[in-house]
C-alpha cells in the first residue's frame, strides 16, 4: 500500500462525512439565520428560541434523509471492507 492509496482513502472519507453533514449543517444554519433575523426585528433575545428550532430542523431533516444517509455510508463502508484484501 503505497502513500497515494492511504491519501485517497482519507480523501474518500473527508468526502463523504461532507456530504452526509452538509445537508443537515445547511439547513440548521439556515433557519438558525431565519430565527437571527426575526429576533434583531422583534428586539426578542430568547435563548430558547434559537435553540429549539433548529433542534427540530436537525430532527426533521435526519428523518427525511435518514435513509439516503444510511446508504450512502452502507455503500461506502462496503467498498472500504472490500479494498482490504487489496491493501496486504
Amino acid at each position: 500500500m503505497s502513500i497515494g492509496d492511504i491519501a485517497v482513502l482519507m480523501r474518500d472519507g473527508i468526502w463523504h462525512v461532507f456530504i452526509l453533514c452538509a445537508p443537515v449543517l445547511g439547513a440548521a444554519i439556515i433557519i438558525g439565520l431565519i430565527v437571527a433575523i426575526f429576533q434583531a426585528t422583534t428586539s426578542i433575545q430568547e435563548q430558547t428560541l434559537t435553540f429549539l428550532p433548529k433542534l427540530f430542523i436537525i430532527l426533521l431533516m435526519l428523518a427525511l434523509l435518514g435513509g439516503w444517509l444510511f446508504s450512502t455510508m452502507r455503500t461506502y463502508t462496503i467498498n472500504l471492507f472490500e479494498s482490504i484484501p487489496k491493501m496486504g
